[in-house]
């Protein structure tokens, strides 16, 4: 594998770390649609694990010598615009979202790690690892579905909106980030490469949705 540039990593575990406090903000404040107490304190048990994670990715970039609030920065505009345009109106839109919108994410951010030399491909694929948020979002929207056949009609609808904010979002920070787009390109080998990657990337998100009972 060839060497990789000290600015794609800080900025590769950057967004991640931004990503990853907007994760804990909104699981957080998802929580509170919760129709029961328990999935209440579920979400708030996966909030505690991104916040965790969120310390790690800031520890490890201020072990580069990387001031985190600085690195994190360039990547704020981008990923709140994409949760502003994407905000739940209910508990389902909410569980739909932190499953198959960040899943996507996550599936994006996990290939490119694998590009990463170590300790940092490490370090990425931890903090992406599920928070038992999957098996948590399945049984949910599963039973509301079960509850009410109106629900999957539009839960698709929502997470077809989803997948195509998220990959616009994923878009606009590689095009601002020279450093990502090479780091994917070099990894990938050429074009065809970066084809397969999105062909994996959206492989996983159909998936998720079948898992789910919706149409992707």
């Amino acid at each position: 594998m060839p060497p990789v540039d000290s600015p794609a990593v800080v900025d590769l575990l950057a967004v991640l770390a931004y990503a990853e406090l907007t994760a804990f903000d909104r699981l957080a404040e998802d929580s509170r649609l919760a129709p029961t107490l328990g999935g209440r304190a579920a979400l708030a048990r996966m909030a505690a694990a991104e916040i965790g994670h969120h310390g790690r990715l800031t520890d490890r970039l201020t072990e580069l010598g990387v001031d985190p609030a600085q690195a994190m920065a360039p990547f704020v505009s981008a990923l709140d615009a994409f949760h502003e345009g994407t905000r739940p109106s209910n508990w389902l839109e909410g569980l739909v979202k932190a499953y198959v919108g960040d899943g996507l994410a996550s599936d994006f951010y996990r290939e490119i790690a694998g590009f990463l030399p170590e300790p940092d491909r490490a370090l990425v694929l931890d903090v992406l690892a599920d928070t038992g948020h999957a098996d948590f979002a399945v049984r949910e929207v599963r039973a509301a579905i079960k509850a009410d056949r109106r629900v999957p009609g539009r839960l698709s609808l929502w997470g077809r909106r989803l997948v195509g904010e998220a990959m616009t979002q994923s878009q606009a920070v590689i095009a601002e980030h020279d450093g990502l787009a090479e780091l994917i390109i070099s990894g990938t080998g050429d074009l065809g490469g970066v084809a397969r990657l999105i062909g994996r990337i959206t492989d996983a998100h159909t998936k998720r949705m079948k898992a789910l009972g919706l149409n992707p």
